[in-house]
């Protein structure tokens, strides 16, 4: 799992308020779209150093080189009412350490801001292990619905139309149709 590493890449995680919390932390992840250059800086950076030194690929203006793998990403945000400095990161370790044993719960392309709330100083690792998997699975079946309502296929629940007759068909609610035993004939 890679870092967030510009401040710039934070604020678009946490700008499209999608979340997931427990008692000790909160996670906000964005999924980033295939052609989200957001991504690629360090592919951007190489190529335009190798257009500064002349060495590009015979186009006049350098093409971002796309990664062949999708790629995870994490940020971490403790803030001080967590505790001192020793405190906080100790608190960085063990979200480290339990992003890296759930990662593979997260939808590829997913970048992922785990905030940790002030209680996380006091919790116990394994309080916060069940905490990160919950959280992380929670952030995957978030991600799949949002997925498939992009797509169009809509939730999995039946649409329902309120309190009006335009979704039933006459032959299977009708009185009439119905024997003495008040099952439909």
């Amino acid at each position: 799992m890679e870092r967030l590493k510009s401040h710039r890449d934070f604020v678009t995680v946490l700008r499209k308020r999608t979340k997931a919390s427990s008692k000790d932390l909160v996670v906000h992840f964005h999924v980033r779209a295939d052609d989200d250059d957001s991504a690629e800086p360090e592919a951007q950076r190489s190529a335009m150093q190798n257009a500064v030194r002349g060495e590009s690929d015979g186009h006049r203006f350098p093409r971002p080189q796309t990664r062949q793998r999708q790629v995870r990403r994490l940020g971490l945000a403790v803030a001080k009412n967590v505790g001192h400095a020793v405190t906080r990161n100790a608190v960085k370790r063990r979200f480290r350490v339990l992003a890296r044993r759930y990662e593979d719960l997260l939808p590829f392309n997913c970048d992922v801001v785990m905030r940790a709330k002030p209680s996380a100083a006091k919790a116990d690792f394994s309080a916060l292990d069940d905490q990160v998997r919950q959280t992380f699975t929670r952030v995957a079946d978030k991600a799949a619905k949002r997925a498939r309502i992009q797509r169009g296929s809509g939730s999995d629940k039946p649409f329902r139309t309120g309190g009006s007759d335009l979704g039933r068909t006459e032959s299977a609610g009708s009185s009439s149709d119905l024997n003495d035993a008040g099952k439909l004939a």
